[in-house]
């Protein structure tokens, strides 16, 4: 950051009063610019045992399989958002969603939250964000070709709980370096 979004004068890094952290702060009208993570909300889509996928046709990742995710907009729920971008991504209505997991990504400064929730009907298909959507047997998870490390830890947590019909809410920290558990599949 360079200008000041309020006044359009030089910024500086420093402490202000009060703080102990480095901001960007404006000389001029003293007003301090705070940089936040950024919020990524998604859902964990299902129709019976299978589980939804997209493929991006996006950078970044164009051609990598994901989950229907993407940043929070102002003024949206964490629901609301997540909600927004299974229909943006994968033209698909979701039914009965539930906090599932929180992913923090400290390196990147970037918070995932996602929902499991299921398709209301099997109807989905590509957008301009996705040039294919399909559901996935457990079997034929494309593994070497998910998008992102939060992807697999999602899928690897809800298959786990598949098992015992339990889905408590999940917390982890993802940091590099990342290794796939699935890297020779």
């Amino acid at each position: 950051m360079k200008f000041c979004s309020t006044c359009g004068n030089p910024v500086t890094r420093k402490i202000p009063e009060g703080d102990n952290r480095l901001r960007y702060v404006c000389e001029s009208c003293e007003e301090i610019h705070y940089q936040n993570p950024k919020v990524i909300a998604g859902i964990l889509p299902t129709y019976g045992d299978q589980i939804l996928l997209c493929k991006r046709s996006i950078e970044p990742r164009v051609g990598y399989w994901t989950l229907p995710a993407g940043f929070l907009e102002n003024g949206e729920s964490t629901l609301d958002g997540a909600l927004r971008e299974c229909v943006e991504e994968a033209n698909a209505t979701m039914v009965n969603p539930h906090l599932y997991a929180i992913f923090d990504i400290p390196e990147i400064n970037q918070v995932y939250i996602f929902y499991r929730a299921e398709l209301a009907e099997p109807s989905f298909g590509p957008s301009l964000e996705s040039s294919e959507v399909a559901l996935f047997d457990e079997a034929d998870i494309p593994w070497s070709e998910l998008a992102f490390p939060m992807v697999e830890e999602a899928l690897d947590f809800y298959l786990e709980d598949r098992k015992t019909g339990e889905f408590l809410v999940k917390r982890k920290d993802i940091r590099r370096p990342w290794k796939s558990r699935h890297a020779s599949n």
